[in-house]
């Protein structure tokens, strides 16, 4: 838990008190409600949305998490790689598993939130909420679900704000949601762990490769020919189970990966191979583009989202 607690850090999120009080107003202008006795307006509607977006984050439900988003931040948080998506969410929960959400509540009403995983389980226990206008911060306390005593629990206070007749979160602690200014910071951040994922790649798809040139005296016609065999078949030519899934369909962790035969002629001169890896996304997935050549170096460059070629500085 002691290492969990680093929540505010691992958010990521710009200090609230960096930004002006007009950088504020203009990044949140909330649509309140004129509409006498709406749902919004009930003094436990801010606890309710909380308690649903907490339950969204545990279950790491992209579209109900979303819901509980500004119409800015949702657009943005719908356009995140999706490991960014997933990994905001579980910050909120301090869990790296998808977890079964229940809620229970004390004598007073207020609700605890309880996030259930296999591999451990968390509690947030939301306190009162105090709503000014069309803002209101509500207490949270994160707890390891056996933890009855309080100790190394984390107090923060979350904030909410009303935005078209409905309650989205605006902060946590200190820090103000803003998904949009922090995009490229965090994109910035997993491109370095892509980019060296797609190199590992590349280097495991050519291991796969020679593994299957020694067993079956040939090249695989393509990637797919690396792939695990269907449930109930053996592995075999079409299916060598040399690779997983996702890298024998030639796109994982953001990168998409080419395999090219080349070389092989009429009077005998052996097959060899090219291999190329390009981001999905340039700019947010990666940035460099990797070329192994046919006589297994490693190339790397910036070739703004094209195939990279022999050409390019090598790489390790």
């Amino acid at each position: 838990m002691r290492n969990k607690i680093l929540f505010l850090q691992l958010l990521l999120l710009t200090p609230l008190l960096c930004q002006s009080n007009g950088a504020v107003a203009q990044e949140f202008s909330p649509n309140p409600s004129t509409v006498s006795g709406s749902s919004a307006s009930a003094p436990d509607a801010p606890t309710t949305a909380l308690r649903d977006a907490l339950s969204a984050a545990c279950s790491q439900s992209e579209s109900k998490f979303s819901k509980f988003l500004t119409v800015r931040n949702a657009d943005t948080f719908a356009h995140l790689i999706p490991t960014a998506r997933v990994a905001l969410m579980k910050r909120f929960v301090l869990l790296s598993e998808p977890g079964r959400p229940s809620v229970t509540h004390d004598p007073s009403g207020r609700p605890t939130v309880r996030c259930e995983t296999p591999a451990g389980a968390a509690e947030l226990q939301i306190g009162g909420a105090e709503i000014s206008d069309n803002l209101a911060f509500l207490p949270v306390e994160v707890r390891e679900a056996a933890n009855r005593l309080g100790r190394d629990a984390v107090h923060i206070k979350m904030g909410l704000v009303r935005e078209n007749d409905e309650w989205k979160l605006l902060s946590v602690g200190l820090v103000l949601l803003d998904l949009p200014a922090l995009a490229f910071e965090w994109d910035a951040a997993e491109m370095e762990s892509t980019e060296r994922a797609a190199i590992d790649a590349l280097k495991k798809i050519a291991a796969a490769i020679e593994t299957y040139r020694v067993t079956y005296s040939r090249l695989p016609d393509s990637l797919a020919k690396l792939a695990p065999a269907a449930s109930g078949t053996k592995t075999g030519a079409d299916a060598a189970a040399l690779l997983d899934a996702e890298l024998a369909g030639g796109a994982k962790n953001g990168y998409r990966f080419r395999y090219v035969i080349s070389g092989a002629n009429a009077i005998g001169a052996p097959a060899k191979y090219e291999l190329a890896a390009t981001p999905e996304i340039y700019g947010r997935t990666g940035r460099r583009s990797f070329f192994r050549d046919v006589n297994g170096r490693l190339h790397g460059a910036d070739r703004q989202g094209a195939v990279g070629s022999e050409i390019d500085s090598k790489v390790e």
